[in-house]
């Protein structure tokens, strides 16, 4: 299946060119698109010059940064576009093994909709976290299943494949959130268009070289994302199509 893979940057010149390197060695048969964000670190040259070595490699050059879903959103239209059949979407500072791409792949060919690299089912890990940190994730996970009805144990996922007809079924245009609430709002869309979702285990691997770009305030978003769409169609009972 045509697959492309969207990677976003800011200020990621000391993990791009091993990413995109990894990436190739990974699934030689897919695509690249760097989605940079204006970084003045270089980022966007270095990844324009490895792709230029490695092929199938395209570097989006965007002139401030606009937050990682408006990213990905930005990526996938590209893609579906182009008549990618599956895009993935994955992290550049090296936490997404690239070796686990062939088995979200493998995922969405055997029928999954959106396959997720999942750290909270049986094989799935976070080596480096400590005790405090990883309650917090899965504790934020368990909250986000419970209130949205998700069949998921890690809809905060950023490691990810979907199958193209739906993300062209869910209405990207229409999707705000960003952050972790980006991916728990994608995760939700497609549970609610009734797509297959199969979770792979990975290990999640702390960044090792540069700088978090997490933040509290990403955190907090995503939870009142999470309250709100819980009470708007579980206890409001709006529409299907409605994400106002």
């Amino acid at each position: 299946m045509r697959t492309l893979v969207v990677l976003p940057t800011y200020q990621e010149a000391v993990n791009v060119v091993e990413v995109l390197r990894r990436i190739r060695a990974a699934a030689p048969a897919t695509d690249v698109l760097v989605v940079d964000d204006g970084s003045p670190d270089g980022t966007a040259d270095l990844a324009q010059a490895v792709g230029r070595e490695l092929g199938g490699v395209e570097v989006m050059r965007r002139t401030s940064k606009a937050g990682l879903g408006n990213a990905y959103r930005a990526g996938f239209a590209v893609g579906l576009e182009r008549g990618y059949e599956v895009l993935v979407e994955m992290d550049a500072d090296l936490s997404h093994d690239p070796a686990a791409l062939p088995s979200l792949l493998r995922a969405v060919e055997e029928g999954a909709d959106l396959a997720i690299g999942s750290r909270y089912v049986p094989g799935g890990s976070i080596p480096a976290w400590s005790a405090s940190r990883r309650a917090l994730s899965r504790n934020g996970n368990r909250y986000a299943a419970a209130v949205l009805g998700l069949d998921v144990h890690d809809a905060t996922a950023g490691f990810r494949a979907y199958r193209a007809v739906m993300l062209e079924k869910i209405d990207l245009s229409s999707v705000r959130a960003d952050g972790y609430g980006f991916q728990i709002e994608m995760t939700y869309r497609v549970a609610r268009a009734r797509g297959t979702i199969v979770e792979v285990p990975i290990a999640f691997t702390e960044r090792v070289r540069g700088q978090s770009k997490m933040s509290s305030h990403i955190v907090v978003e995503a939870l009142a994302l999470v309250t709100w769409w819980g009470i708007r169609d579980r206890v409001l009972h709006r529409g299907r199509d409605s994400w106002s």
